[in-house]
């Protein structure tokens, strides 16, 4: 099979059209054409139904394509690391959640990393689908994916199922998180009636793969709030809570030293909230590298300090 080929039906997939396909390649239409015929004759499929409005896929070659741009996905990633003595380099890669103690065990993790060492570091704050996606489909190696306690059972079963490796890192009920001068600081336990009076900050993403989404919604993000602010990024989430008293956040417990370099305290509910599980993922073939141990030891550390 021609790799340059396969480049070719993926582009053509893309555009609908060999016309379009041709214009962004810089390839002439009629060797598209003859590529694809190629393509189909080794394969002994029809990628491609032709009609006057275009090239569309079969279900053959649906299934084709998705695992043509895994391969040349793949062979991006090969060339990447043999370019400009990429291969010399270490490589660390984790998603997680938007939490604060998470954060502050990789800050301290990367001030421990030899400086003249050569080294990539990828962090992504995502929700746990994506995180489990990353490491199936993305060659990050480490996840941390948050669910509530009830989901235990399905998660498990799940990671289970695709070959991932778990173990608990935190158990948790989240604490409210508001500005030191927010009347809701000065309460000790804050009461859902009180809440109602503020403004929520809510992350914009959450995920449960078992529930259809409008059960998600009702299960995850708040709905009883006056007014709601969704947002994707954790950095921004805390500038909207030291610039804004009236607002507040449901998070897992955060460092004091986070807290105090935004002005924030944080409050417990003295209504019963669920417990949520943090779950470090890899893997079960996979074997912890020494940056992979390093930063669970500071994810360990950090998690002592902030849930004490």
């Amino acid at each position: 099979m021609n790799l340059l080929h396969m480049k070719y039906a993926v582009a053509i997939a893309e555009a609908n059209s060999i016309n379009k396909a041709a214009e962004t390649l810089y390839v002439g239409q009629s060797a598209l054409s003859r590529a694809v015929k190629e393509l189909e004759s080794s394969l002994g499929v029809t990628i491609f139904e032709r009609s006057a409005k275009g090239m569309f896929l079969t279900p053959d070659g649906e299934a084709f394509i998705r695992c043509a741009k895994m391969v040349l996905k793949q062979v991006d990633a090969i060339e990447t690391m043999f370019s400009e003595g990429a291969a010399g380099k270490q490589r660390f890669s984790i998603s997680v959640p938007r939490a604060s103690y998470v954060a502050d065990a990789f800050a301290r993790f990367t001030a421990r990393i030899d400086p003249a060492s050569e080294i990539r570091l990828y962090y992504q704050e995502t929700n746990a689908l994506r995180a489990i996606k990353n490491i199936l489909q993305e060659d990050y190696k480490l996840g941390i994916i948050r669910y509530a306690e009830e989901y235990d059972k399905y998660y498990k079963g799940m990671m289970d199922e695709k070959g991932l490796s778990y173990e608990l890192i935190a158990e948790f009920h989240h604490v409210l998180l508001t500005r030191a001068d927010s009347p809701l600081a000065r309460m000790e336990v804050v009461t859902s009636d009180e809440l109602k009076r503020h403004t929520e900050i809510a992350h914009a993403d959450p995920y449960v793969p078992s529930l259809p989404f409008d059960e998600i919604k009702k299960d995850e993000l708040p709905d009883d709030a006056a007014r709601l602010v969704y947002v994707f990024e954790r950095g921004s989430q805390f500038e909207l809570l030291a610039q804004n008293p009236d607002a507040f956040m449901w998070v897992s417990p955060v460092p004091a030293e986070q807290l105090a370099r935004y002005g924030l305290v944080q409050r417990r509910c003295g209504e019963g909230r669920r417990m949520y599980k943090d779950v470090l993922i890899h893997r079960r073939d996979y074997t912890l590298s020494a940056l992979d141990s390093l930063f669970v030891e500071e994810l360990i550390q950090s998690k002592r300090r902030t849930f004490q």
